[in-house]
């Protein structure tokens, strides 16, 4: 038997042997499989970047960073690591726009132990002041140096975000601004954690071979995080409304020396377990599924043209792409964007690039998609799914999205496949004529080349390809007319960023 025969019949072990949640059990997440050797614990907060303080951007994230990279009360963080490591067991943390998940693994022979470390990191946080400095140190350098002068791909990508959600809680990077980072201080901290790290924001997970004890120790665990203020409301989360856009709008984060990383998007209202959802996600498939060659984005701009490593489309928030092949998860959003990332490419490129994509875009909405196009990415689909999530701890990492997402019966991946079995083409072309546009829309590229690009766009000049090597007088025809598609760019429109000044925030005027 195959090794991916063996890691389907797991999953589908998986999905018959979750458990049933009773009512004394109904804030646990449950993923009970027997033969599992390990076991996987999460505590998911329902707070994140979204709940930062104005002037506090990044306080969420560097909570969070805290708890799974600091001291405890029992233990220094240099203790946890040695005794972590004979136990072959970890525990990290995601901070997200909405949610914070707390995630550990360890093998049964060691989870007495592991248990011990897992629950004091979330309980019993010590805050320290040279942890703290170091977090916080970590989180500037990443933000002044990483993300502005290492990162093109996801610097373009968070400058995107930030301009389509503009005003908004989701406009900063969860690990938040310069200027608001270097601001915070522990007692910032201590505050966040007393107000969001609450019993009554709180979810506990599990999955793998686990007892009925382990799901008491952890619930009964909950009671040791801080009571809210019985004569204070319980926080609210804020309502993230993203403005209407009017037009093509453009940034340009002027980058001296870089090729150009660009991303466009848009808010879309298509939600995790909806039909539609499911039905826009086979033509996104078809479009620009991610790190796959047969899509069609990549066919039309990196194989046939050779133009980049990859171009894709995404229609939930997929951080940290170059990275990773398949979904992350635990970064559910109640606001989600349709989002093209064109991977780096020359600067003089960048224009015909975007009028290809763009192109691409408006032939889908205009014309639907093919039968034979409908039918050959069901089918891939409905494998393709299978490989999502291969163990005991994604499978967990994905039911407690279900439960963000309401969709905690069937689950997200079983109705994937079951719904891939359903649709029709007509459902497709009808979600895509819905939620999918080609105008009112924005657009983030970072670029070494920002005034050039900036005359071109406004000007509609045309973007003639050249090749070194020769190319099918089919590409060859269809440059023409990319060279000339027009984007409709007004020069009002168009806003110049230099890199320096990206997410370098401004610090609040008063306490939390």
């Amino acid at each position: 038997m195959g090794a991916r025969t063996i890691s389907i019949l797991m999953i589908l072990l998986a999905l018959v042997s979750t458990a049933c949640l009773e009512d004394d059990k109904e804030t646990m997440v449950l993923l009970q499989v027997p033969d599992d050797p390990t076991v996987t614990l999460k505590i998911w907060f329902q707070a994140g970047s979204q709940n930062d303080p104005v002037g506090k951007e990044g306080l969420a994230y560097l909570t969070g960073e805290l708890i799974a990279e600091g001291a405890t009360l029992d233990n220094s963080y240099e203790e946890i690591l040695r005794k972590l490591y004979p136990l072959a067991s970890s525990y990290s943390i995601r901070v997200d726009r909405e949610m914070t998940v707390l995630s550990g693994r360890s093998h049964l022979d060691n989870l007495d132990t592991f248990h011990g470390l897992f629950t004091a990191a979330f309980l019993r946080p010590a805050f320290k002041q040279e942890d703290f400095e170091r977090i916080q140190t970590n989180v500037v350098n990443y933000l002044t140096n990483s993300l502005r002068y290492s990162q093109d791909e996801e610097l373009g990508k968070a400058a995107l975000l930030g301009f389509v959600f503009e005003g908004s809680p989701y406009a900063h990077p969860p690990e938040g601004t310069v200027k608001s980072v270097e601001a915070l201080t522990i007692e910032d901290v201590q505050w966040f954690y007393d107000r969001y790290y609450t019993a009554a924001n709180a979810e506990v997970a599990l999955g793998g071979g686990f007892d009925d004890a382990l799901v008491s120790r952890l619930r009964d665990s909950l009671a040791g995080l801080p009571q809210p203020d019985p004569e204070s409301e319980a926080p609210a989360s804020p309502t993230v409304v993203p403005s209407t856009i009017d037009g093509m709008q453009v940034l340009l984060v002027d980058k001296a020396d870089a090729d150009s990383s660009i991303s466009f998007g848009f808010p879309i209202e298509a939600r995790r377990g909806e039909r539609e959802f499911y039905a826009l996600w086979v033509a996104n498939s078809w479009l620009g599924e991610h790190r796959n060659s047969s899509s069609h984005l990549f066919q039309v701009i990196r194989e046939e043209r050779g133009m980049n490593y990859g171009d894709y489309s995404y229609i939930e928030a997929f951080p940290g792409g170059g990275r990773r092949s398949f979904p992350p998860q635990h970064v559910a959003r109640n606001q989600q964007i349709f989002e093209v990332w064109i991977r780096t490419l020359p600067n003089e490129q960048a224009h015909f690039a975007l009028r290809a994509a763009m192109r691409e875009l408006k032939l889908l909405v205009d014309n639907g998609m093919s039968e034979k196009d409908f039918e050959t990415t069901k089918s891939f689909l409905e494998k393709y799914v299978l490989h999502f999530a291969p163990t005991t701890a994604s499978r967990l990492g994905y039911a407690v999205d279900d439960r963000f997402y309401g969709v905690d019966g069937e689950g997200h991946l079983e109705r994937f496949r079951r719904i891939m079995g359903e649709i029709s083409l007509e459902e497709v072309n009808a979600a895509v004529r819905k939620y999918l546009r080609y105008d009112n829309l924005k657009i983030a590229i970072v670029t070494g080349d920002a005034e050039g690009l900036s005359k071109a766009l406004v000007n509609e000049t045309p973007s003639p390809m050249e090749y070194a090597s020769e190319k099918p007088q089919q590409v060859l025809d269809e440059d023409r007319a990319i060279s000339v598609f027009p984007l409709g760019i007004e020069a009002a429109n168009v806003r110049v960023v230099p890199v320096d000044e990206m997410f370098e925030g401004a610090v609040a005027n008063t306490g939390s």
